[in-house]
């Protein structure tokens, strides 16, 4: 049957070699060779920022001829391999819904021990996993019983999450009694996260702030890892003159996203005399109906992909992002690299390294960065430069190759050394011999 455990076989998948890239300068073990990473990606076909990340992360290995390991999700298991990336796809048996992207299938374990193998083949310096996910606990599990070092990535502030969402569903409680069961909420959720994310040797975050609260609750040494745009995907097109002032939004529709901001910028642009705009709301989620029914100039296509989401980006004058839990916001560096101004929480604006007043505004006061976006046309011309440029210089392959650099520096940290497993340190000095 579908749930039946299947060995994993491999198949080979060829490639035009000259489509590669060079072999990456990339050399942090002791015997002069590129560190070999097993990447356990709880999300790798949904729309958010798990999935790019962990995408961008197998493309560079394989443009730059880097031994890696991708496990994640898939229609069938099996196993391929392309150059230098190996991919292991296990089928779910249960997708339990965690969320409007997020699975977890509480029988994956049924896996480990052909996953094992497999990577007993490949022999990996280093574990990474992307959250405590099914693929997470697997790659946690299985670094354990091969006694590797793993790193975790922190992408998704889950425990803010927690608190806006207990506090969405209590709207009609009392004032004192939500915000008490909110901040309970968003403050047990932070416990629990932290006290799993102990267990890794080390910790990434896509932000200082994110980077400092892992320290500080973990006592584990944690590091940045920075997020990048593909600008070849996302670049500047010319706009239809004339038309609309377009006002865009990608991503779910959820309460911890803050999207009910936009009824409340509608209200107010409408509240200073401007009628001549519309909002591109794209995505879905638990709040669309909230502001179909609310908003009057909102065109809203729901999620979007591949071209039809690039021309969308193209299409805005400003992106507005009133987000306050995200640990980054990926859709922003891509419509900046559209050439398109951001409206930021001030949240978002600090994360993201935006400087108010240059490439957008991060004040957190959407109303009046938007009609100083509307109202000037030269500001926005110029507001549409800076913010490509800030976009085209946040690549993927730095951000990668500084990933790398902190791999290496984790892997020499005291704290790390100390807690690795002699096996593993003793194999270490075989090699070096």
């Amino acid at each position: 049957g579908d749930n039946a455990v299947r060995p994993l076989r491999p198949r080979v998948v060829t490639r035009n070699q000259s489509s590669a890239g060079p072999e990456c300068s990339i050399v942090i073990t002791s015997v002069n060779k590129p560190l070999r990473v097993a990447l356990f990606s709880d999300c790798f076909h949904a729309l958010n920022g798990v999935s790019t990340v962990s995408n961008e992360f197998v493309a560079f290995a394989g443009r730059h001829g880097l031994p890696f390991c991708c496990i994640h999700s898939g229609s069938v298991t099996q196993s391929t391999q392309e150059d230098s990336v190996t991919t292991i796809e296990l089928k779910r048996a249960l997708n339990i819904k965690m969320d409007e992207d997020l699975f977890f299938d509480p029988l994956l374990s049924r896996f480990r021990n052909n996953v094992m193998r497999q990577l007993e083949e490949f022999q990996p310096d280093l574990i990474h996993i992307t959250g405590p996910g099914d693929m997470g606990l697997l790659g946690f599990w299985i670094s354990n019983r091969m006694r590797l070092p793993m790193a975790a990535s922190w992408h998704t502030n889950l425990h803010e999450y927690a608190g806006r969402r207990v506090e969405g569903h209590l709207r009609r409680a009392p004032y004192k009694f939500r915000n008490r069961t909110a901040a309970a909420a968003e403050r047990h959720s932070l416990r629990a996260l932290t006290w799993f994310y102990r267990h890794a040797h080390f910790s990434v975050a896509p932000n200082q702030e994110m980077v400092d609260l892992l320290l500080e609750h973990t006592g584990r040494p944690s590091y940045l890892l920075k997020h990048g745009v593909d600008t070849s995907r996302f670049a500047r097109r010319p706009k239809t003159p004339g038309g609309k002032f377009r006002i865009g939004w990608v991503g779910r529709l959820t309460p911890e996203k803050n999207v009910q901001a936009f009824a409340a910028l509608e209200a107010n642009l409408l509240a200073a005399g401007e009628q001549d705009f519309e909002l591109l709301i794209v995505g879905d989620g638990s709040e669309r109906e909230w502001l179909r029914a609310r908003l009057k100039h909102a065109i809203m296509p729901g999620f979007l992909k591949g071209e039809a989401l690039a021309d969308a980006f193209a299409s805005m004058d400003a992106f507005v992002f009133p987000s306050k839990t995200d640990t980054f916001g990926l859709v922003v560096l891509e419509a900046m690299a559209s050439g398109v101004p951001a409206v930021l929480s001030a949240e978002a604006g600090a994360r993201i390294g935006i400087c108010d007043g240059v490439e957008g505004f991060r004040s957190g006061d959407l109303t009046d960065g938007v009609l100083r976006l509307m109202r000037c046309a030269e500001l926005r011309q110029t507001m549409s430069r800076a913010a490509e440029g800030f976009a085209r210089a946040q690549s993927w392959d730095g951000v990668f190759r500084d990933l790398y650099e902190s791999y290496g520096e984790a892997l020499q940290h005291p704290e790390v050394r100390r807690r690795l497993h002699p096996e593993y340190l003793s194999r270490q000095l075989v090699e070096q011999k």
